[in-house]
């Protein structure tokens, strides 16, 4: 009987002991799990091998949380148009810069070193940045501002417009508009006031030139292209008066001087205060204006020409630098409508050969307002 207790005893220890082991083996894994990455603890599969299986993987075990995507930038807009460009959307761009008189009337479907220039302008009048390429910005604000253009203005399809001035007006409109068409050689002759058969010619002529509808009427687009093209008319244009020189500058009235009345437009050879000839002159544009002042004749040269521009200048007489009086052939044949690059031009070849002969070097070369 003691013996079969002992036999118990040992049969229940080692059950105990047994069973100890399972667990601390359990209890292992799982703490191994939790600190070595994304796997837990294996099933018992009833034998003390499984205590030493690989674990499985589990999301639900891993303390480290998962990398956040790296955001990528923001898109970048892309331009809408830019230099290059052709088609109906460039001309729609021209046509809408054309309402807000950045460009010309008709379009050409380019984006060219013109149509840039259009946009920077655009760009800087409205506090962008002046690129001259078309970004969303610029677009929007560019549309926001203008019409949508017609099919007839994408593809210069033009159309007169009503009159302004027409057959048989008359008035001081009608001097201006003569004026003007013989500054521009369509129109010769005295200024009439009166819109008759030789002006209604001269204007269908200048609209022939330029590609406006041809109406011999003057509607908006051909005022808007002649006044481009000319300066306002003097009331002695307007009245057939010629240019009406004003007061002599005090400089001219002693000596030998050349004296040129920017105002008058006029250019007369004095002697001891005496006019001994006048003629019509011309100035340099606003970007090379002709100097003012008190000159003297330092070079003449009858056959002279231009080593920057390459231009004929005959009967030169220099005053200032490269600024001389001489002839103009763009005078002679448009008028006042050009300018010169700040020499006074004059149109009277004839009066300027004789002038030529009568003015010495060193003689005295006024220029001024009066």
């Amino acid at each position: 009987m003691k013996a079969l207790r002992a036999v118990l005893v040992t049969l229940m220890t080692l059950a105990v002991l047994t069973a100890t082991s399972y667990g601390a083996g359990f209890a292992v894994r799982h703490y191994e799990s939790r600190t070595a990455g994304p796997t837990v603890a294996a099933e018992p599969t009833g034998t003390p091998d499984a205590a030493t299986a690989t674990p499985s993987p589990s999301a639900t075990d891993d303390p480290t949380p998962a990398p956040e995507p790296t955001p990528s930038a923001a898109p970048v807009p892309e331009d809408v148009l830019s230099p290059g460009d052709r088609g109906a959307d460039v001309r729609e761009l021209q046509a809408r810069l054309f309402q807000l008189a950045w460009l010309p009337e008709l379009t050409t479907g380019r984006y060219d070193a013109t149509t840039r220039a259009a946009v920077a302008g655009f760009q800087g009048k409205r506090g962008l940045e002046a690129t001259g390429v078309v970004d969303p910005r610029t677009w929007k604000r560019l549309v926001t501002m203008t019409e949508q253009p017609t099919h007839d203005q994408l593809f210069n399809v033009l159309h007169p417009g009503p009159a302004i001035l027409d057959a048989g007006d008359t008035g001081d409109g009608v001097r201006d508009l003569q004026a003007r068409l013989v500054a521009t050689q369509w129109l010769f002759g005295d200024v009439s006031g009166t819109f008759d058969s030789s002006t209604v010619e001269a204007v269908e002529g200048f609209q022939a030139k330029r590609g406006i509808p041809v109406t011999g009427a003057v509607d908006q687009r051909t005022m808007d292209r002649l006044h481009a093209m000319t300066s306002t008319p003097t009331h002695a244009a307007m009245y057939n008066l010629g240019n009406q020189a004003g007061a002599l500058d005090a400089r001219c009235r002693t000596g030998r001087a050349l004296c040129i009345d920017k105002t008058s437009q006029t250019l007369r050879w004095v002697v001891d205060g005496q006019v001994r000839q006048t003629l019509d002159v011309r100035f340099g544009a606003s970007y090379s204006p002709t100097r003012e002042g008190l000159f003297h004749v330092s070079y003449k040269d009858a056959d002279h020409v231009s080593n920057l521009y390459g231009s004929e200048m005959p009967y030169s007489m220099f005053f200032s630098g490269g600024q001389a009086v001489h002839y103009s052939s763009d005078f002679a044949a448009r008028g006042y409508a050009g300018a010169s690059h700040g020499c006074v031009n004059v149109r009277d070849y004839a009066g300027l050969a004789h002038l030529f002969d009568e003015v010495g070097v060193g003689d005295k070369v006024v220029v001024y307002w009066s």
